[in-house]
């Protein structure tokens, strides 16, 4: 007679010597139960390990660092969304380059993108589609990141892109440029530090991961970047070989301050608008056309703006609808060189909370 001990069962089963096949089903269903038995403990495992980072997750989401009486966390622990989403750059550079005045007014291509969010007490994840890149019709690059928290708020994007279009001016000679003769590497970024933190919701107007129960605005600090460059490509020399060869750099740095404000009309409309305009401390702006440069004055009195707006619908508890626009625009005077660019980037979505 031989025993096996399992977490506080004991198992026996006999194997004699004379009997090898009753020993080989002996050992086979021990097997079995050893394994299924361990299966069930790891199942239940998973289990507990799930129901504590729920729990973990729940704590730190209703955690909110709001004052409850303006601002609260919906219910629902997963939140989806359906969203469109449409991105645009315009840009503008002028300057006086060995004695010839030069100008140039450019604009991207549309970018239209649908894309499905899932957030899960907080943690969000999206996925975005381009139609028109799945047809080989848009061949840009764009990346954006949107951070905001009762504190800090962040608005971030990368573009590459060679759809730029526009005319350009070199003396008395214009030339018009088309998609895939310039290309374009940019980078805007913009920093917000809301004091009102208490009462003033940013996720509230462009997350829906809180709600804005009453009015409120706050006081904003925060920074503006904008760099990159735009230069003409092979392409463009061979269709024209009289085109200038022309590259523009882009970079410059602004600190300020602005205002924000979140207006709830009927508890279920909220309005936001906010802007921060920043003065440019520092700028690189350049131009090069054909060998030769002319640079801007570093220190000079320049601004970026930058501007947002949102209108959310609470339509129920579980349901709501929004559109949302962020811009940044830059408006440079300088007698050497200037260079503006203005971008923007619209969303319209609807959402379910569960």
């Amino acid at each position: 007679m031989k025993s096996l001990k399992f977490i506080g069962y004991r198992l026996q089963f006999t194997a004699p010597s004379d009997s090898p096949r009753r020993g080989v089903v002996s050992f086979l269903f021990l097997f079995l139960f050893s394994f299924g038995w361990g299966f069930l403990s790891a199942q239940t495992r998973d289990q507990i390990r799930r129901a504590q980072v729920d729990s973990v997750l729940t704590a730190r989401y209703y955690r909110t660092p709001y004052d409850s009486t303006y601002v609260t966390r919906p219910e629902g622990r997963l939140t989806l969304k359906m969203r469109l989403n449409q991105t645009g750059n315009t840009l503008h550079a002028k300057g006086t380059v060995n004695d010839v005045y030069c100008k140039t007014d450019l604009e991207t291509s549309h970018k239209t993108t649908v894309s499905i969010a899932a957030s899960y007490r907080g943690i969000a994840v999206a996925l975005a589609i381009n139609p028109e890149k799945l047809r080989g019709v848009y061949k840009d690059y764009e990346f954006n990141l949107n951070y905001y928290s009762s504190r800090i708020s962040l608005d971030a994007s990368y573009q590459r892109s060679t759809t730029l279009a526009g005319d350009i001016r070199r003396g008395d000679n214009r030339s018009r440029l088309e998609s895939g003769d310039l290309t374009m590497k940019i980078v805007n970024l913009a920093g917000y530090y809301t004091f009102n933190h208490r009462r003033f919701s940013y996720p509230a107007a462009f997350t829906q991961s809180y709600i804005q129960r009453r009015s409120a605005g706050s006081w904003l600090a925060g920074f503006s970047y904008q760099g990159g460059s735009i230069k003409t490509t092979d392409e463009l020399k061979q269709r024209n070989p009289n085109a200038p060869d022309t590259r523009i750099y882009v970079g410059h740095f602004g600190i300020g301050g602005g205002y924000g404000y979140n207006w709830v009309f009927h508890r279920k409309w909220l309005f936001h608008f906010s802007m921060l305009p920043t003065f440019v401390v520092y700028n690189r702006n350049n131009m090069t056309v054909n060998d030769e440069r002319k640079k801007a004055q570093h220190m000079r009195f320049n601004m970026i703006f930058n501007e947002r707006a949102a209108i959310v619908y609470n339509i129920s508890p579980r349901y709501f609808a929004g559109i949302t626009l962020v811009m940044n625009n830059s408006i440079f005077d300088d007698d050497a060189v200037v260079v503006n660019q203005n971008k923007w980037r619209a969303r319209a979505s609807f959402g379910v909370r569960l």
